[in-house]
Formats: structure tokens, sequence, C-alpha cells
């Protein structure tokens, strides 16, 4: 219906929709990340390090713990309560949390970045490169119109949609004061999370600079960046009066990119972006000085990175490396986020992670999933227009010198050699996901997650420190927050199926399942309500060293850097959206995991350094998740 699109007066649907209620109506009075109390925080991070310690090293972590509490951790919590107190308008971990990502030094590619791949269209003719390329781009505007005209439909969490995702409540809503309109929805049990990141997913970059890098953004730039072939191009896509470009424009002007036969630059500059940010800093410096100033704001500026790849992909692993790193010539990391589309037209976006979280890139790959497949600009008959691409489109030129040369040398063979040391590796496990786990009453993030600390145990009969994320997205300002999956609770059940299957009946063995499951519950509850434990001390040591202390001593305690040294890092997302999504390692001997958990299967893709055998974890979780799913139909394992 033209009045709910909202169609400007050339045809073309400006707007993926019209919100009754305006997009940001609950920010104001979304309630405040808590800071944990510190004696719930020690006792969360003892309880995460007990099945990490032998007794004596937990007596010596336990005791440095309660020293901390009732020592300089009570003065520095009680400064953090305080600063957070004057601080109304954000979150505590707001500061900090940006500061970590933009100090950090090594490159954003493989250490910061992930990648979520698109679902393939329902209608295959529609999988053509030209085809997909134009009709994402024209959703992605849509939505950028829509957020920037607080037409999108707020992000809410329903946990009773019958009562609070209907028509009636929201024309109710719309009339609450912005001021408590959060207590509305809470109401119906509906948990309105924040959108403070949206807008940094539109005509943004992460500038690198010396010892701490800057987001910029430019909301008054009107052009789309594409690479392809490692050549730079512009083209605007909004008019001079804020109305999109009609989609068969957006068509004939990727048409002319695909068909330019221009040789790939012998110095692709996408490679600067992959390289460690001091370097880059300094080698950026360099550029501006060699009246690149132009070129480079045009890049900065652009709404979002196309990034069009000259080949199709031969499998799940192989769209996993393209997503994930690809060619870096063909690829600006540090843009908010690049849209890549594959000869075969398949689709997916690699996102820099300092300015958001998965929660906002999901809910814009949701968005514009929905808009392109369902209601498309463009169909495989439509005709480009007749328009003159050569004047439109204008392709970036760099100017060299021989330093600039050498570094992206140095930045491709460096970018050349951790790419060819990372393996990627792919599971799906067909016999059983969500439906068949819920029936059995015990939760399908819980089983995952116990299959991986079995297979670690199976694999290396260790162990070790894991990380889970979860949003705090229902707070304002919120982040994320690590949930502890290993505990003693998975260690005694992955002991009992790896090392001692023999001694248990099949009904012990479903009792351990259960109360994994419970406890993986409690602190998945309490992660997402604000209430883990490592952010809290993670702004602590923050606050600390801004006040220049000396480190505590809890802080220069081995197991609590053996804590935050992840060597199983873990991820989950489930969408209709989306087809697998993944991110690198942490550490140099760690696994990257991500995860989904599906009605009846489980996809699991693992990334890792040489010092880890990805191919055969994964064998391991297999093998785990068999083991459970066997236990929980009261079927026999076998070792």
């Amino acid at each position: 219906a033209p009045g709910r699109r909202g169609y400007s007066g050339v045809g073309a649907a400006e707007f993926l929709h019209r919100s009754i209620v305006p997009t940001m109506h609950y920010q104001k009075s979304l309630p405040r990340l808590p800071v944990p109390k510190l004696e719930d925080t020690i006792m969360r991070y003892l309880n995460a390090q007990k099945p990490l310690l032998d007794d004596d090293q937990f007596r010596k972590t336990e005791k440095l713990a309660h020293a901390f509490e009732k020592g300089i951790g009570r003065e520095l919590h009680e400064q953090l309560v305080a600063q957070d107190n004057q601080n109304k308008h954000t979150s505590y971990i707001t500061g900090p949390w940006f500061d970590m990502y933009l100090k950090a030094r090594e490159p954003v590619v493989l250490n910061f970045n992930a990648f979520m791949s698109f679902n393939p269209d329902p209608k295959s003719e529609y999988n053509d490169q030209l085809i997909r390329a134009t009709n994402m781009t024209v959703s992605a505007i849509r939505f950028m119109k829509t957020f920037r005209a607080g037409y999108l439909e707020p992000e809410v969490f329903h946990l009773n949609p019958e009562k609070s995702d209907t028509e009636m409540f929201k024309k109710i809503i719309r009339f609450v004061p912005s001021s408590i309109s959060w207590f509305g929805a809470y109401m119906v049990n509906a948990y309105p999370l924040d959108m403070s990141q949206y807008f940094r997913l539109f005509n943004s970059t992460r500038i690198p600079k010396p010892e701490k890098d800057e987001l910029y953004t430019d909301e008054k730039a009107k052009h789309l960046l594409v690479l392809r072939n490692g050549n730079f191009y512009v083209f605007d896509v909004i008019d001079r009066d804020g109305n999109m470009l009609k989609p068969s424009e957006i068509q004939a002007h990727l048409k002319y990119i695909l068909s330019d036969n221009s040789p790939a630059p012998a110095f692709p500059l996408g490679y600067l972006t992959s390289e460690n940010r001091d370097t880059w800093a300094s080698l950026r410096k360099a550029l501006l000085e060699n009246g690149n100033e132009e070129a480079l704001q045009k890049v900065d500026s652009a709404m979002f990175c196309l990034s069009l790849d000259d080949f199709p992909i031969k499998d799940f692993v192989h769209l996993s490396h393209t997503m994930l790193h690809g060619d870096a010539a063909n690829r600006w990391y540090d843009k908010s986020f690049n849209l890549i589309i594959t000869k075969d037209g398949t689709a997916g976006i690699n996102f820099e992670h300092s300015w958001g979280d998965g929660v906002a890139v999901l809910r814009f790959q949701n968005e514009v999933f929905k808009d392109s497949t369902k209601t498309p600009a463009i169909s495989p008959q439509s005709q480009p227009a007749s328009v003159d691409s050569s004047r439109a489109v204008q392709k970036l030129e760099f100017k060299l010198n021989d330093a600039l040369k050498a570094g992206i040398t140095k930045a491709k063979q460096k970018f050349d050699a951790t790419v060819e040391s990372l393996s990627l590796n792919l599971i799906q496990f067909q016999e059983g996901g969500k439906e068949l786990l819920k029936q059995k009453k015990v939760s399908p993030d819980a089983v995952a997650q116990l299959a991986f600390q079995m297979a670690f145990l199976r694999q290396y009969d260790q162990t070790v420190a894991t990380y889970e994320s979860c949003s705090t997205a229902a707070f304002k300002h919120g982040r994320t927050e690590t949930i502890r999956p290993a505990s003693v609770h998975t260690k005694k059940c992955s002991e009992a199926f790896v090392k001692e299957l023999s001694k248990h009946s099949t009904e012990e063995l479903q009792n351990l399942i259960v109360e994994c499951s419970k406890y993986h519950g409690r602190l998945t509850k309490e992660a997402a309500m604000g209430q883990g434990f490592d952010r809290h001390l993670f702004s602590l040591r923050y606050l600390a060293l801004a006040k220049g202390l000396a480190l505590p001593d809890f802080y220069q305690d081995q197991a609590y850097a053996r804590l935050n040294h992840n060597i199983i890092s873990t991820s989950t997302l489930v969408s209709p959206a989306v087809q697998l999504g993944g991110f690198g390692p942490v550490v140099s001997d760690g696994f990257g995991v991500g995860y989904q958990v599906q009605d009846d299967w489980i996809g699991c893709n693992v990334s890792a350094y040489p010092a880890r055998n990805g191919e055969e974890f994964l064998r391991c979780v297999y093998k785990s998740l068999e083991d459970i799913f066997n236990v929980l139909k009261g079927k026999k394992v076998s070792s």
C-alpha cells in the first residue's frame, strides 16, 4: 500500500515502512545499566575461575579476590558508582568499551571485524550479481531513510507478543510521553532495546590515529562507495531534495562499474585498512600529505561500502573466507560495514566492531533481506535507465609515492601470510535441534556450549577460559556482557562423558545435562540483566589506570590473565535472513566459534590458527552433540 511504504513522485518506495511508534520513542526512558554489587561480582568471578584452577591456585586467587573486595576494589567500586551517578545519560561501560576498541592497535580484520552472510534470495533468478546488488543497495538506502525519518519500528523484545506486538498497543503507547514510555511497554512484558548505535551504520568509518582511533560520521554525504577489482568508485544515491535515485539508475551505474575493464591497481589501497593501526595511521597521514585528501574524504563519508567480487562461491568454507576477510584489495575494513556481493549473487556483511554490536547489524540485515526479497526494486526483466553513467560515476584515483607503495606492499605481505595461516571449518549436525531440546526441557544454547566444553576436553584434555557474548541492549547505551560457559557443572558433565562413561547410567548423565542447562540459563539471565562480572571488573581496572594508580595485585594474578585469554570465543545468532556468521580467534591459540541452533539442526563455524586444529575440534563437537542427544533420547552411548 502506497501510504504504508511512502512513495515518492517517481514511484519507488523511499521507506521500508512507517511505524506508528517513532523509532526513538523509548530511548529516553530506557533503564540504566546497573553497576553490580562488588561482592556479587567477586563471587561470580570465583565461580568462573573454579573449573580452570587446581586447589592451590584457587586458594591463592580466592585470597587475592577477597583482599581486593575489602580494600582497593571497594574504593574503586565506590568511585565507579559515584561517577555513574553523575553520568545518567549513558552507561558505565560506554567510555571504557569504546576506548578498549579504539585504542587496540591490532588490525581490525580477523581480530575484531565479524561477518554474517545472507541467505540466497528464494527466487533463484534474483541471485544475479547486478540484480541483487541493486535490490540490496536500494533496501539499504530505504532502511537509512526510514531510520533517519523516525519511521523505523523501534527494536523491542516481546515476551508476550499477543499483547504487546499489536496495532492496538502501538496506538496507545505512542501517546505515552518518551520519558515514561518504557514503563508502558514493560507493563505488557515488552522490553524496548537501546538503538543509540544505529546512526553509525551509515556514512561512518573508523579513522586510524596514533594510539587511539576515531569514529567519524558525516550524515550529509549522499554517495555510495563501490569497490570492484581493487578500484574505487563513488556515485550519489540521494538527490539534492533528499530523495533516493531511481532503482533503474542505481542499476545502470552498478552495471557500468561491473563492465569497466580497468586493470586492478598495482598497489591496492584497501590493504592499508588491514594493517596495524599505528602503522596505518602514519601511512594515512602520508596519503593526506600526498594530495589524497578529497579521495579519502569520499571513502570515509560514503553511505557504506559495496564490495563486488568477480568470482562465484564454491562452498561454505569459501563463503566464510570471502566474507570474513576476502581479498583486502576489494574491502575497506574501516567502514562501519562492507556489503559484499560475489559473482553468483551470494551476499554478506563484514562489519567493524567498535561502533556497535551484532544487534544493530542483525536488525539491518533482517530488514534489508526482507525488503529486497519480498518487494524487490528491480526484477530480472528490468532495464537499466538510459543515463550517462560515465558522468555520474567517479572513479577515485590515489597519488602514491614510493613510501606509500612500499607501505601497501608490506601490508599485503602481512595480510596474505595471516590469512594463509587461518583455517575455517564448518559442521551441520542434522540429528536434532531446538525443538527436541525444548521437549526435553533443556536450554538449546546450554547444550551447544556444553558440546564445546566436552569437545575441548576430548581433544586437549583441558577445561579452558571460554567466552560467550550476550547483549545488554535492554539498557541505555548497553553493549555486551560475557557469559562464562565453562563451569564446575560443565566440567563434571564433560568428564563423565569423555572419561568415565561406563561408570554412569543414562539417567545420571541426563541429570548432569539438566544441571548444566539450569546453571547456564542462570548465567545467561544474569548477563542479559547487566549482572555479569566481566564488564564490572574491566571498568574497575580501567578506572585504576585512569587515576594513575598502581595496578592492584588482583589484576596481576596469573589466573586473572588466563581467564581473560579466551581460548574458546563464541557467539550465536539465529535469523531468517542469515545463513551463517563467524569471526577470527581472539587469541593465537584459540578458536572463534560462530554457531546457530535451528529447529532441527545445529550449525557451527570455527576459525583457528596453526596452534589449534579446528577440523578435529569440530569432529569432537559433532561426537559430543551426538552423545548428548542420544542420552536425552534415553539411548546408551559408547565412548
